[in-house]
């Protein structure tokens, strides 16, 4: 993905990302230091396994930054997790995916 930006809309409690016309986006919720990922959004025209990777890998990056752990809670981000070990380090204590 070239010269994407994504956007944390707070007020919504979700990650997007303009792709031309669409917003793909991650909901979440923040409790404490722990943000969980409840449900991934992406438009029919961009249903790919590699935006999908991109997509979370940039959500994820941005997490680390932060520095909070991260609970996924939806099928897709748990299985996102577990096929990129460098962000299991990234769950909270007790927690396996």
């Amino acid at each position: 993905m070239d010269a994407v930006e994504l956007v944390d809309n707070d007020f919504l409690r979700q990650f997007e990302l303009k792709v031309e016309n669409d917003i793909a986006k991650i909901e979440y919720s923040l409790q404490d230091r722990k943000i969980f990922l409840t449900k991934m959004v992406i438009p029919d025209g961009l249903t790919s396994e590699a935006f999908e990777n991109d997509f979370l890998t940039l959500v994820f990056e941005n997490i680390l930054e932060r520095n909070i752990s991260v609970v996924p809670t939806s099928p897709e981000i748990a299985k996102f997790l577990r096929r990129n070990r460098k962000y299991k380090k990234m769950l909270p204590v007790g927690i396996r995916i």
